[in-house]
């Protein structure tokens, strides 16, 4: 029998594990895609369909670039790139894969909806692992906030390196504060989710607005005091068990109210945790910045076309880029609370107004002139500066977001 898992041992284990120390050199995209018949937006795939439309590209090397292709609960499908050295070459990947991953779901009828919400569909959940069987029943105690995530809401999510130990731009805290106070711009300036059922919603991302609503516990933003691994360790321990993990035919539903610390002091019928234990719970943790060793950015919504691509290098450049980094400090500096980083209802009011909001427009269009520059002293190819510019001058330099394109849509129908 294994010994008995520690708080002090499992803070530590949580610091060290998900803060790795390093100049910031890799950046990876996770890109999300709602898929919907080609001649109706409306039809619900069967998994059958789905399933025969991705078999081409499921196999290893099946994709140019090796980017791997997986399922969500409802549908979904995501595309991982790996690891990259710049944006443009993830972007050069990841784009080459997803042309191959396009054309593939093409051929069977089907079409890629870069969306951060379903619009009209409610999709069953079509992944059977007990995981998500769990993670429903827990969800569903709280309203139907978790089962819209889970089924219905896609996103692009930037993955790059927490950075080193110093106290410049590359240093671990400035990192971390950073990409917490460039959260809302990027909710804002790429909010793309204003419909539900046919309907406004009446949030720009109305995707942001239900990660936040359906289990703070595991979805608000972190923070940054004392430090950032610190505050992480002690917001995973006090999270609530989303599932037990266990054989593949067991319920894995947790105790009602039981957390990760609750479990650690014992007294409630369960066997001690182990750290196996605690890195599934960690994976079940979702802020809108969650540390795994990298930084992983949840907050932006799913992106027509190749608008990925702008969302993609604005986020990396401005924190991989000194200068765009102290610009974007700066330029966020009025979205930030005693503790310099944004409040969780600035969060909300980046998800309900996008752009609309006088302070985060004035932030994003700095911070996108910033990336404009910071791309240009990098040697970027001009097909992703072009990206980035088209996406300024339809959208932060107008004070719009991707949402009030599809209001104007639904207004004149």
């Amino acid at each position: 029998m294994s010994a008995q898992l520690l708080e002090e041992e499992a803070e530590a284990y949580v610091r060290g594990v998900c803060f790795k120390n390093g100049p910031p050199e890799r950046i990876g995209v996770e890109l999300e895609w709602l898929v919907q018949d080609r001649f109706d937006q409306k039809l619900i795939i069967p998994v059958d369909r789905l399933d025969a439309a991705l078999a081409p590209v499921r196999g290893p090397g099946s994709l140019p670039g090796g980017s791997t292709i997986t399922r969500e609960p409802g549908g979904q499908i995501e595309i991982s790139s790996p690891p990259a050295t710049t944006v443009a070459e993830c972007i050069a990947i990841t784009a080459a894969d997803l042309a191959v991953l396009r054309q593939t779901v093409e051929c069977a009828g089907l079409v890629l909806v870069g969306r951060g919400l379903d619009p009209y569909r409610e999709p069953p959940r079509v992944v059977d692992h007990p995981r998500y069987l769990a993670m429903e029943r827990y969800f569903d105690r709280e309203g139907s906030w978790g089962r819209t995530m889970m089924r219905r809401t896609a996103s692009v999510q930037v993955n790059l390196d927490s950075g080193d130990t110093g106290d410049g731009t590359f240093g671990q805290l400035f990192r971390w504060q950073l990409v917490h106070r460039l959260g809302p711009v990027l909710v804002a300036a790429f909010a793309n989710s204003p419909l539900s059922a046919g309907r406004p919603t009446g949030w720009a991302s109305t995707r942001q607005a239900t990660w936040a609503r359906m289990d703070p516990g595991r979805t608000r933003p972190v923070g940054c005091l004392p430090d950032p691994a610190t505050s992480w360790a002690r917001y995973a321990l006090d999270a609530q068990l989303l599932c037990l993990p266990g054989g593949a035919a067991e319920d894995w539903t947790a105790p009602v109210g039981l957390t990760f610390r609750d479990w650690m002091r014992g007294g409630c019928g369960l066997r001690a945790p182990s750290i196996a234990d605690l890195d599934y719970h960690l994976s079940t943790l979702f802020p809108p910045v969650r540390p795994r060793g990298w930084l992983e950015l949840r907050m932006i919504d799913a992106q027509e076309g190749d608008n990925w691509m702008a969302a993609a290098a604005v986020a990396s450049i401005l924190l991989d880029d000194p200068a765009a980094a102290d610009t974007a400090y700066a330029a966020t500096a009025p979205l930030c609370g005693e503790d310099q980083v944004p409040t969780p209802e600035t969060w909300l009011r980046a998800a309900r107004g996008g752009l609309a909001d006088l302070d985060l427009a004035k932030a994003a269009r700095m911070c996108f002139a910033a990336a404009d520059a910071a791309l240009g002293r990098a040697g970027a190819p001009d097909y992703v500066r072009t990206v980035v510019a088209d996406y300024a001058n339809r959208y932060p330099e107008r004070g719009r977001c991707p949402a009030d394109d599809l209001l104007d849509v639904l207004s004149r129908a």
